[in-house]
């Protein structure tokens, strides 16, 4: 691993101006076709399309695949782009690593125009405008409330590897899910490389299983296979409200960050990736991702679930961002070496 450098904060943001950007009088002509390529929950993606058709005209075409998948794809075609639009990711590390690939186009929003990289220690863009944030992420506990009570959820992480535990807990693979790496890379940094893989060595034999989805753990929560499952935050109260059996819990000290959207370099149709960008920065394109149970950045838009920027600021952990991108793929490697 590479020597660590100085650590920022991922910190709750307080209210920052999103200006709306969707306009109406567009005609079909002008918007003429956009492709999106997108990770992001199918039924999702396509709400989306629709509103900003009703609100621009034209036509979005979503292509679903996972993000290495995208990624791949995308390097694939670098010679001859096929799509305009990238958006979601799992967070921001895709889209940091994507940069130095080549794939992306540099796009400042209107919506965003004002702002910084950091926004109250939250990195909210990149630095020359290759992504800007859409939404934020925590990463935490999905449990089954049939067979975990409040008073006996874990508070920490650490909390994770009471022996009350063994046998209850699923994670995602980390050689396969961006969201387990996450985890991992959090965690080596928290506590130095040699206590981190021991910290693993640990929490590994509380496992039921491993799988390779980033949301199959969460799932298992909900159907009582598992009491308690690594995920991300919109993963459990999706399910929630479509009454399945599933709430989330924010640890202490956890990972929070953006999920972004990027224009696709030299894609066919960049006019109007910029348009559906700023779509997704609305407050019609935030309201529908908090419908969704995302916590939404337009200050005008509320978030349906128990989580906004503000409520999640005394649990966002000290992220070193450059040190994570760096590390990336040798915590992947070293997890598929030791388990």
């Amino acid at each position: 691993m590479k020597k660590m450098k100085r650590s920022l904060w991922f910190v709750g943001m307080g209210s920052f101006v999103l200006l709306s950007a969707c306009g109406n009088g567009d005609s079909e002509d002008d918007v003429g076709t956009i492709t999106l390529y997108s990770p992001e929950t199918p039924d999702m993606s396509a709400e989306l399309a629709e509103a900003f058709e009703e609100e621009y005209g034209g036509t979005v075409n979503v292509e679903y695949a996972g993000t290495n998948v995208l990624v791949n794809q995308m390097l694939a075609e670098q010679d001859n782009p096929q799509a305009d639009v990238w958006y979601g990711g799992g967070g921001f590390m895709p889209f940091e690593s994507a940069v130095e690939m080549g794939i992306l186009e540099a796009y400042q929003p209107e919506a965003a125009s004002d702002w910084e990289v950091y926004e109250n220690d939250i990195k909210m863009r990149h630095e020359d405008w290759m992504y800007t944030g859409i939404e934020l992420f925590a990463l935490g506990f999905s449990y089954n409330p049939e067979l975990v009570s409040e008073e006996e959820l874990p508070q920490t992480w650490d909390d994770l590897l009471d022996p009350r535990w063994e046998g209850e807990i699923q994670m995602p693979n980390p050689a396969a899910s961006g969201t387990a790496t996450l985890l991992v890379l959090s965690q080596l940094l928290a506590k130095g490389e040699e206590e981190g893989w021991g910290y693993f060595d640990q929490l590994v034999q509380q496992m039921s299983a491993m799988p390779d989805s980033g949301l199959a753990p969460t799932q298992a929560a909900a159907s009582g296979e598992a009491s308690i499952g690594i995920g991300f935050d919109f993963m459990a109260y999706q399910m929630k409200e479509r009454g399945e059996s599933i709430d989330f819990h924010v640890p202490e000290s956890t990972p929070v960050l953006v999920n972004p959207a990027t224009l696709i370099a030299n894609g066919p149709n960049p006019e109007g990736g910029q348009k559906f960008i700023e779509f997704l920065l609305s407050e019609k394109g935030q309201q529908i991702k908090a419908d969704w149970g995302h916590i939404p950045l337009h200050p005008d838009v509320e978030s349906q679930t128990p989580l906004n920027a503000e409520a999640l600021k005394d649990h966002a952990m000290e992220l070193d961002v450059d040190w994570i991108i760096e590390n990336y793929d040798d915590a992947r490697n070293e997890w598929q070496q030791r388990y």
